[in-house]
């Protein structure tokens, strides 16, 4: 379940997860049945789409114990703050026997671009106790989680997975790519992916590589959002708008990844760092702010930045005159293989379920020896 399915990181990391799983899945969006969605169902996977048209519509909670109940579902995997919020609850009314949620985004500040009010920390903090385990992507997340004061033992850290395949680089696909936005092959290409809001920094890397872009180099930037009018005002003020490439949402990922030639990620908080992993796993040499992911991983192909403009541009200059060729981490692969973390994931279900069965069949054996031995003493 999650609250919706246009393209973003977990909604993709969803669909890899039931597109794998050794179960039967069905998929629950509060709304937004968006591109993800049309993936979900493609892969042979139901999709239910609740049609939310608000955050507080209640009526939505008895849809969704309805369509738990009867489905006879023995887990409910919950994606997001708002599917959270109202999943876990849904799916003890409707008495499912597992409840399980995976937090993505939880920053020191801001739970998906939500600021984190007290009120959001004691609905999420209330729905929580509906259910029995939540996987925090990161150990960055789960310190934040304990921070927030979810339990210890409802804690497991299982990294997010990446289909090393799905991002692989693509020749053929980076002629198409450059040609549909009129990049030759003499262009050195340097590029960012990702949400244009103020998290991402998207600014700071303008700075940072404006005084660099010459008639060689291009910046592209991919995605859209709130900030794109900002972003295109401060590249004007730079005077090298005909050298930054404003490519909006793009869900050809590996295709896009495969046109750069250097990757770049500013952003202020994350609790995992996808993107960074994705370029990588292309063969490009990504420049960070935070990336938790790359913790304890060592790599000359990843360097991370302070997140200011002096130290950026430093690191982009010396990349660009560098020019270094694509080549692999292996080790990224051993660590988040898709297939390795759905296992774990599907485990985890098994595992629950074991126990919830066996508590059960605990209690119901007091039950009859406590009987028994009432009648003994009679």
């Amino acid at each position: 379940m999650i609250t919706g399915l246009g393209i973003g990181g977990a909604e993709l990391q969803l669909h890899e997860l039931v597109r794998r799983s050794g179960h039967d899945c069905e998929v629950v969006t509060l709304y937004n049945a968006g591109e993800v969605a049309k993936m979900i169902s493609e892969a042979g996977v139901a999709v239910h789409d609740l049609g939310m048209s608000s955050n507080t519509e209640l009526g939505a909670l008895f849809r969704l114990r309805s369509l738990m109940r009867d489905g006879g579902f023995d887990a409910v995997h919950t994606h997001l703050y708002r599917s959270c919020v109202y999943g876990r609850v849904a799916a003890r009314l409707a008495r499912v026997p597992v409840v399980v949620a995976s937090e993505h985004s939880i920053g020191e500040t801001h739970l998906e671009r939500r600021r984190m009010t007290t009120g959001v920390r004691m609905l999420y903090l209330g729905s929580d106790l509906f259910s029995d385990t939540t996987i925090a992507v990161s150990d960055t997340v789960a310190t934040r989680l304990r921070r927030w004061g979810v339990p210890e033992r409802k804690l497991r850290v299982i990294p997010n997975g990446l289909d090393f395949d799905r991002v692989a680089f693509d020749p053929a696909a980076r002629a198409r790519t450059r040609e549909e936005l009129s990049l030759s092959e003499r262009h050195r290409v340097v590029g960012a992916l990702g949400r244009l809001d103020p998290n991402k920094r998207f600014d700071l890397l303008i700075e940072s590589a404006a005084p660099l872009l010459d008639e060689g180099t291009r910046l592209l930037l991919v995605g859209d959002g709130p900030d794109r009018q900002r972003l295109e005002e401060l590249v004007a003020a730079h005077g090298v708008s005909d050298r930054v490439i404003f490519a909006g949402k793009r869900s050809d990922v590996a295709a896009v990844l495969s046109a750069l030639d250097l990757f770049v990620a500013c952003s202020e908080q994350e609790t995992f760092g996808l993107s960074v992993l994705e370029a990588l796993a292309n063969g490009l040499v990504a420049l960070y702010t935070t990336c938790p992911a790359l913790d304890g991983v060592d790599t000359d192909r990843a360097l991370e930045v302070a997140g200011e403009v002096g130290s950026l541009r430093t690191a982009l200059r010396g990349e660009l005159a560098a020019a270094r060729p694509r080549a692999q981490v292996p080790a990224l692969r051993e660590l988040y293989g898709m297939d390795a973390v759905t296992e774990r994931i599907d485990q985890l279900y098994e595992d629950l379920l074991a126990a919830r069965r066996g508590g059960r069949r605990a209690r119901q054996r007091g039950a009859l020896e406590d009987t028994a031995g009432s009648g003994v003493n009679r």
